[in-house]
């Protein structure tokens, strides 16, 4: 299974934490990044690939989550990954 790693594109390292997304008020700190959380308290193996930029040149990932126990395959299918795309040689933000 995919998810995006969060909920919001990377924002400005002077904002402590996204308030709202797409104009929607969030009601606690978390709420931005909440969709890493149900692999988590379930204790499913999950990966982050990165898996493009915004206009900005900002990253933006992708979480796979696997089946209990697939944690070495998940490492593999990552690497895999990284290899095809070449994203860590990617260029840093042109800020």
């Amino acid at each position: 299974m995919t998810a995006p790693s969060a909920q919001v594109w990377p924002f400005a390292v002077e904002q402590v934490h996204p308030t709202e997304i797409d104009g929607q008020p969030l009601d606690t700190y978390h709420r931005w990044m909440q969709v890493v959380v149900p692999a988590s308290l379930i204790g499913l193996p999950v990966v982050n690939i990165p898996a493009g930029f915004d206009a900005r040149g900002l990253p933006l990932g992708l979480q796979l989550i696997g089946r209990r126990g697939s944690d070495a395959r998940l490492l593999q299918l990552a690497q895999g990954w990284h290899e095809a795309t070449g994203y860590p040689k990617a260029q840093p933000p042109q800020l």
